[in-house]
């Protein structure tokens, strides 16, 4: 019976899962079906002159497309919807689609594809945020910039100026990711002879599928039908590129006249998706004598790519939270996203925030050393506070209480013992032992107004047999939506959880209640269910047919008896932002978020000053997520997200050569196993937040934002040397304990 938010049930998909009822895209064969593949640019950047196709095989069994195949003006929607569908003209990083192919046998599509030549007059290219900066190469627009902002509170260049102040500088990289989710990116796009369209696939976001295809085939919507099928994880890599790749198939299938199957195998998933937006973070910051924050002044700067795809709201997220859980009566933050000539950056978990966190956390460490202060002590002077602006002038209405967390995570993990036994240990050791922490938050949901423009609908219906059916578009991609969602909905409706049964995301059949992103799934999804099945509920209540109280099968019974009487028994909820919640788009300033979970993560790790090779032995992640929906899938979360984000800190580097990812492979891009990998003991807080669901905040991008400056933080505390970068490779390890050598035989010469 009701009671089933905050318990670990049985997650409802599954069954369907382990024994293999599961229908993965790759698992579906329709008749008369093609397999499709797609010809890409080998060169960063290029005028094309023409294409060849070379002998052996059956050309005219094959469906050819290229760009004058693609409607005008063969762009994808999206935000400034400057992505061609196809190149045609101009080439603008390596791995561009300038050909489709399609054949009954996967075999020959293979075999034609590698027979296919692009003749390319070569044009400069762009390789590095500096270079696109100095845009003495200008490859978009005027300057090279997608999109900037501007979050200014109170006068940081007065502040910086004051008597007594001091000043600490500091430059910060982080490197792109892969998203390596198991299932790699497919669709199957049907053309009906009506003109309409189907496509089935491995996504997140249905409607974003949706919309791109509506606007590039000019059909009315109706007639584009997008169907999420089990998905094999996304990470945010199918957000916005299933997209690309639906329209695709749907071009081959439309001249073809024949359902089309285009999947993606390893090495062209890895190469030619989107990835982790690069980044380059300059820090000025002014404290007075107490080490106290007067002045932040920041300069953030994603690399978006050859297109600008999502950068715009990766660089707002990523701009928001640069200054962090502290207060600063005087900040600055100039957020930039610009072009370079690699396959365009999209969405990765996390959304720009562990970009900027992970610059913020190694530098108030350093911050902390020069104010003579602990990392400990210096962040306690400065944590934000009930009733406190962030920088973008959002009051904390509800307590962070980050020393709470601060005091629990560093009691849990023995952070001071460990600290002073690893400072006696380390002496003529080659392998040192070091520990440090970040303390961080994370907003849930769309960035200010977002969620008020996407308007996020959820439909909630009775069926003949007395059953629930929830109706959103919000998609199971392994996190346990479908779970949480039932949870929920059998709380709200006091009843079983049997009762409730979630409807496959179709855009033909289900409202639109925005894309699975943003860890806004649960809080706003989740209270838009919450709300439509109250809705429901007092209908049945006003019909008489039960009383406020009643057993499972007494409702089953009322929903049969009133769709008799009355037909539909529907419940349906819109996105209504919580009370007191305003945001200046123009300003750029207000409340960024409705609620924010809160954090400290504290890593132990050993460094082999030889090898440079790092390990994390322990992981201890604490946070504050309001109310836990379902304790074994939210730590689920948490250690998936801090497995991924070791990976991001030490492991994961990309090797670019000239804007082509050169270890596309999952033998030389390397990841973290679970040899690799420390316990990860991960406690919650809850403090209810109440305007979520049961009163939960949003969880799933938190955890990629604290372990990369943890882990850096504690091999500083290991070796004592300075790394402004990550993955932390042994190279780079290495590189900045030879550097401190140097310098230390320098200032001994000196």
């Amino acid at each position: 019976m009701p009671g089933f938010v905050g318990r670990s049930v049985p997650r409802t998909e599954g069954r369907a899962k382990v024994t293999g009822a599961a229908r993965y895209i790759d698992d579906v064969t329709l008749p008369g079906m093609l397999h499709g593949a797609t010809v890409r640019s080998s060169v960063a950047r290029g005028r094309i002159r023409g294409i060849r196709f070379g002998d052996a095989v059956p050309w005219d069994e094959i469906t050819v497309v290229t760009a004058s195949d693609v409607p005008a003006p063969n762009r994808l929607v999206l935000i400034l919807d400057d992505q061609p569908c196809l190149a045609g003209d101009v080439i603008n990083h390596p791995e561009e689609p300038v050909v489709l192919l399609a054949h009954p046998d996967k075999q020959i599509v293979e075999k034609a594809r590698r027979l296919v030549s692009i003749d390319v007059d070569p044009l400069p290219a762009v390789h590095s945020i500096g270079d696109a900066i100095e845009a003495r190469t200008v490859i978009w627009g005027t300057d090279n910039v997608f999109k900037s902002f501007l979050v200014s509170r109170g006068d940081a260049d007065a502040a910086m100026a004051e008597p007594g102040t001091t000043i600490v500088d500091g430059e910060y990289e982080t490197g792109a990711q892969e998203q390596l989710y198991i299932e790699p990116q497919g669709v199957i796009a049907q053309a009906l002879p009506d003109g309409s369209i189907t496509v089935r696939g491995s996504l997140q976001c249905p409607y974003y599928v949706h919309n791109a295809l509506v606007k590039l085939f000019g059909l009315p919507s109706h007639k584009v039908r997008v169907v999420q099928m089990e998905t094999g994880g996304g990470f945010g890599g199918k957000e916005e590129y299933p997209s690309l790749i639906a329209a695709h198939a749907a071009l081959l299938a439309r001249k073809s006249g024949r359902p089309v199957k285009l999947i993606y195998d390893r090495a062209e998933d890895m190469a030619a998706t989107t990835k982790r937006h690069p980044s380059r973070t300059r820090h000025r910051t002014a404290i007075d004598r107490d080490g106290r924050l007067i002045a932040m002044d920041i300069e953030f700067v994603l690399d978006g790519g050859a297109y600008c795809t999502l950068s715009p709201v990766v660089l707002s997220r990523g701009t928001i939270h640069a200054a962090g859980p502290y207060f600063c009566p005087n900040v600055r933050v100039r957020g930039r996203a610009v072009a370079t000539s690699t396959p365009p950056h999209g969405a990765f978990r996390g959304f720009g925030a562990p970009q900027s966190l992970f610059a913020l956390e190694r530098h108030m460490n350093v911050v902390a050393r020069t104010a003579g202060l602990s990392p400990e002590e210096f962040r306690r002077r400065n944590f934000i506070r009930q009733g406190q602006t962030s920088a973008v002038g959002q009051v904390m209405r509800e307590p962070p209480n980050m020393d709470r967390l601060l005091d629990r995570a560093l009691e849990l993990s023995g952070y001071h013992a460990k600290t002073k036994h690893f400072a006696r240990q380390n002496a003529g050791n080659r392998v040192k032992k070091g520990i440090g922490f970040a303390t961080f938050m994370h907003g849930a949901g769309f960035t200010g107004s977002g969620e008020v423009h996407l308007a996020s609908v959820v439909d909630v219906e009775a069926t003949p047999e007395g059953r629930v059916r929830v109706l959103a578009a919000s998609t199971e991609i392994g996190q346990g939506t479908n779970t949480i969602f039932t949870q929920i909905a059998a709380d709200a409706l006091g009843v079983d959880m049997d009762v409730i049964e979630i409807a496959q995301p179709d855009t033909g059949e289900v409202p639109d209640s925005g894309p699975t992103v943003a860890s806004r799934t649960c809080m706003v999804v989740g209270r838009l269910v919450e709300a439509a099945c109250e809705g429901l509920k007092q209908t049945l209540v006003a019909s008489g047919l039960v009383g406020e109280s009643y057993t499972t099968d007494e409702f089953r019974r009322a929903c049969a008896a009133y769709r008799q009487q009355h037909g539909a028994l529907r419940g349906s909820s819109r996105y209504e932002p919580p009370p007191g919640i305003q945001w200046d788009d123009e300003k750029y300033e207000g409340d960024a978020y409705g609620a924010y979970a809160w954090a400290v993560y504290v890593a132990e790790v050993s460094v082999d000053t030889a090898t440079g090779e790092t390990r994390v032995d322990d992981f201890v992640a604490l946070q504050e997520v309001g109310r836990v929906i379902h304790p074994v899938l939210a730590t689920g979360q948490i250690e998936g997200g801090v497995a991924q984000a070791i990976g991001y800190a030490l492991y994961e580097h990309v090797v670019w050569r000239e804007g082509r990812m050169a270890n596309a492979q999952m033998t030389n891009y390397i990841m973290p196993t679970s040899m690799d990998l420390p316990t990860i003991r991960v406690y919650f807080e809850e403090q209810p937040y109440e305007h979520g669901p049961g009163g939960a905040k949003g969880i799933g991008e938190l955890p990629m934002d604290g372990p990369g400056p943890a882990i850096v933080n504690a091999i500083e505390a290991a070796t004592d040397v300075h790394i402004n970068s990550i993955p932390a490779t042994p190279e780079v390890v290495l590189s900045a304990i030879e550097r401190a050598e140097s310098d230390s035989v320098e200032a001994a010469r000196a």
